[in-house]
């Protein structure tokens, strides 16, 4: 494995492009390790409407920057107290979704510092039954990224006046207020350190080291960062891509499964889907927007609708759903 310093920048649109250049420019073998961490800011999980998933005057007025990553799941707040991190590994077409196997070397960091943290739920890391960490995937080009959030000391009174939190969201997990079930690591901690004290000792753990200057790099060059920059602005700066056109909906279906909420917008004229939009914070390999094309200009009926899909891996794009399942959401 080895390491790729982004030299302090806290821009979200920036961090995010460094691990988009990293996905597609360089080898995964032998895996990279990326930190970073942002200015406060919201990060959209890929498929999600981001109007329904922040609140606008807040983040308006506060100055908290938009950024829609390239994975799925759920909309997350950062800021100068959370520490992000993202392994990037070849994809041997069985990790995707095994969060485990990529966290573990988080928990056991964790371990190492007196504090006992386990894997729980699709994709989060607990302590004491506390959420500290969010994670996600995103499959492309042979490769993984599995990025995540670890809550060290964060303002997490802003996470709850930066999102809406679902009520579905809240009634499925019996959440009695995001306050309650989340947590900073720094609480757990026997002694006082800094997020960069925290960073190192993470770093040394997962390389198995004790000095910094042992773990070993891969320094971007003047023609990477140029890369990098290329696709901060043709992507994360991009109004288009952070924010989307969502269709005038007709129609707007939701509903919640193990693997994430599924939320269909139709425009239907004359009983034809004139327009569609599919969003949520599940986790899929496939772009949703085969999904939509399929569908868009096809006669609104459940028997048509079904015949046009029937030979769709529907796993791919939404989890581990069947037809039948996606049928009750769309119909």
């Amino acid at each position: 494995m080895v390491f790729i310093d982004n030299q302090g920048i806290t821009d979200p649109s920036i961090n995010l492009a460094i691990e988009e250049f990293a996905v597609r420019y360089l080898p995964a073998n032998p895996p990279i390790l990326l930190f970073y961490i942002n200015k406060p800011s919201i990060i959209i999980g890929k498929n999600q409407n981001t109007i329904e998933e922040i609140n606008t005057n807040y983040v308006a007025d506060n100055n908290i920057q938009v950024v829609r990553r390239l994975s799925g799941g759920g909309a997350v707040y950062h800021d100068e107290g959370n520490l992000n991190f993202s392994f990037i590994t070849e994809n041997d077409g069985k990790s995707f979704s095994d969060f485990k196997k990529f966290l573990n070397p988080i928990v056991e960091a964790l371990a190492e510092m007196g504090i006992e943290a386990e894997v729980k739920g699709r994709n989060d890391i607990l302590i004491n039954d506390k959420k500290i960490s969010g994670n996600a995937q995103f499959a492309t080009m042979g490769k993984i990224f599995t990025h995540g959030t670890l809550l060290f000391n964060s303002d997490i009174d802003e996470v709850v006046n930066a999102l809406k939190v679902r009520k579905d969201k809240i009634e499925s997990k019996g959440m009695k207020s995001v306050r309650s079930r989340v947590a900073n690591i720094s609480e757990f901690l026997s002694e006082t350190i800094t997020i960069s004290e925290f960073k190192q000792k993470i770093l040394t753990s997962i390389f198995k080291t004790s000095a910094i200057n042992q773990i070993p790099e891969y320094h971007l060059t003047d023609e990477d960062w140029k890369k990098i920059y290329e696709i901060r602005e043709n992507r994360y700066a991009n109004w288009d891509w952070n924010y989307g056109k969502s269709p005038i909906s007709s129609s707007i279906f939701s509903k919640r499964f193990p693997s994430g909420v599924i939320d269909i917008h139709l425009n239907l004229k004359q009983g034809m889907i004139e327009d569609i939009k599919i969003y949520g914070d599940f986790f899929g390999i496939g772009e949703v927007s085969d999904i939509e094309n399929m569908l868009r200009n096809k006669k609104y009926d459940r028997e048509e609708l079904k015949a046009t899909l029937k030979n769709v891996n529907i796993t791919h794009y939404f989890g581990a759903i069947t037809l039948d399942d996606f049928m009750n959401v769309l119909y």
